[in-house]
Formats: structure tokens, sequence, C-alpha cells
């Protein structure tokens, strides 16, 4: 692992020094101080669910990428942002999450178990309800939900569990540091939240109950063709986690990044091929990723997870326009940052 302190003023080189030397809390089997945690959001593919001879042979074409740790991505879904009837979703039942987690660990990966909201037509950073009884309603169901998660996770041994990702609005209610002691009670690994963007990052209040800072990243980087000022923005983004980091005495779970193989992605990398018609340019997606892989190599951060992988080993390719990396230039940015197996620049 190679260290970028270039440019760091003395205070803040002499706080991550000591974050450093805190031997933080970190996965509760198999990792040491100091590993890089480093794979995929792995998401089940219609036709290919876990447990599966194909999602099993997509795992292993993970692990010969070099890829330590993954993913498992169940969803709870909820008809608009205002409503509190938030469920499991009927995608991932127990039987597969457990089949997920096995294959997982069976292959040596580390495993986070990483619920996310679906909202149609929306997305989880627009829940918010309209009275304090819906909120009430709202966290009863999501902790109902997330407790059921958090036995199956702690009964396959999971490594970590997120308690929710990209819940902007939803993160500043008082309500999490409830839910985080009965998930604590329920689960004995590795406990984070993964914010959205370091400006959630840096608001969300209950950091000093959970054991990692996680964070999705996907800010606008420009043109595609700028790859300096892409790469000023994410120096940018890198030194707010750096001084998060520092503040919170926690290192940082980048347990997002990704940008679609599509022409004017890198201006909005959120932006999904529904929401945007584009021509195929996984080269885009291979160089943007390489530049994020390369900034975040610092010591304030333990891994990143790339968005995205499917269970179906087929997936991808170049005529497409996803977030998914397979079949792609990208893999190969994966394969050279994560194993010895090509030269590094």
């Amino acid at each position: 692992m190679r260290f970028h302190l270039d440019g760091f003023c003395s205070a803040t080189a002499a706080a991550l020094a000591a974050l450093a030397a805190l031997a933080l809390p970190i996965w509760s089997s198999g990792a040491t101080f100091g590993q890089r945690l480093d794979g995929l959001n792995v998401i089940m593919a219609p036709g290919h669910p876990f447990g599966s001879a194909s999602a099993q042979r997509a795992l292993d074409n993970a692990k010969r990428l070099g890829a330590t740790t993954i993913a498992i991505v169940p969803f709870l879904w909820q008809p608009t942002p205002t409503s509190p009837d938030v469920i499991r979703g009927d995608d991932m039942p127990d039987a597969l999450l457990r089949a997920a987690i096995r294959d997982a660990r069976a292959r040596g990966f580390t495993v986070l178990v990483k619920p996310h909201v679906w909202i149609p037509q929306s997305w989880a950073g627009a829940v918010e309800m309209d009275c304090e009884e819906a909120w009430h309603r709202w966290f009863a169901n999501y902790r109902r939900e997330l407790d059921r998660i958090a036995g199956v996770a702690q009964d396959e041994t999971a490594d970590a569990l997120a308690i929710g990702t990209e819940l902007g609005k939803a993160a500043l209610r008082p309500e999490w540091r409830t839910l985080i002691a009965d998930a604590r009670s329920r689960f004995s690994g590795t406990l984070l939240y993964v914010a959205h963007n370091v400006e959630e990052a840096e608001a969300v209040p209950f950091w000093d109950q959970l054991d990692l800072i996680g964070v999705s990243l996907y800010p606008p980087l420009g043109p595609d063709d700028d790859r300096a000022g892409r790469r000023r923005a994410m120096q940018a983004v890198a030194e707010r986690l750096d001084a998060l980091a520092a503040r919170a005495g926690k290192s940082v779970l980048v347990a997002e990044i990704g940008l679609r193989s599509a022409q004017g992605a890198a201006a909005k990398p959120w932006q999904s091929a529904e929401e945007r018609a584009s021509a195929p340019d996984p080269q885009l997606q291979a160089a943007v990723l390489a530049d994020w892989i390369d900034t975040l190599d610092r010591p304030t951060i333990r891994g990143v997870l790339i968005w995205r992988w499917f269970s179906d080993p087929d997936a991808g390719g170049l005529a497409n326009t996803d977030f998914t990396v397979q079949g792609k230039p990208a893999e190969r940015v994966l394969l050279c940052a994560w194993t010895p197996a090509c030269a590094k620049r």
C-alpha cells in the first residue's frame, strides 16, 4: 500500500499518524489492522440466484481479480419517500441471503451485508416523513427488517453489517442511537453506516457509536476529457474524508464508487442507464475508476468497494452502458490494483 501525504499540512499529517496508531475496531474475523478491504458490491441478477452454480462462478471471477471483500445488498422497499411502510423486498429472502454469505465466505471473502432502501422513481436520500408519528412508524418498520437481516448476518458469521445506506434526511433523526444499540445486541461483527458523498458523511451525528465510517462517492467529476479537473475534485473529497476520519477517530470504508461505461458519465456519476441513454464508453469507466483508486490509496481509507458486479457471470460486456465492470477494461484496472498481475504505473 502506498501512503500519499504530499501536500498535507503538518497538523493533518500528525492527526493521520495518530489515527493509524489507534488500532481501531475492524472486521470480526480474518482481517488484521492495516489490511485493505477492496472489492465489489455484488447484486443478484434475475436467473442467477445466490447459491446457484452461475452465481458461484461470478464470485470466482471476482476472486480472480484480487477482490478481498464482497458487499451483499438486500433491498428494502417503500412506495414513496414519505411513506412509513418500509418492508423487506422479496428479491432476496433469508435463504438467498444465507447462501450469498456462505458462498462468499467459502471463497475467503470478507463479507459486508449492506441493506439499501429502494423507492420507485426516487432514492433513499429522499426518505422524509411528514410528522413525528410517521417517523416513529418508519423507524419501527425499518428496525424490524434490519433485525431480521442482522440475525441472518450473525448466524452466517458475516464480518460486517451496514445499519443503513444513503438515508441522508433520516440519518439526522435521534432514533438511530437506539437502533444501533439494538443492532449491537444482535450482531457481533463490525457496524457501519454508509453516507452518500462526503457532505452527508460530515453531517452524520452517530459515528461515535459505530466501528467504521462508510461512504459512497458520486460527486460531479466534470467533462469526460478533463482528467486534471476530475483528479482535483477527487483529491478535494479525499482530503475532507481525511479530516473527518481524524475528527471521528475512525477509518473510512468507501463502500461504493462507480461510473457507467457511457459517454458523458463523469458529469453525473450517479445517473443510471434508465435516466439517460448514451453510447458506450468503457475506456472512460476504466480511466475514472483508476483515478479514484489511486486517489483513495491513503492511510485513512481502509478499502474501496466498486459498484457493481452481478451474480450473472456473463453480465456486462463492451456494449453495456451500466455500472457493472464485468467484461470491460475496468476489470484490468482492478486486477492491476489488487494483484501483482501487472505493473502499476
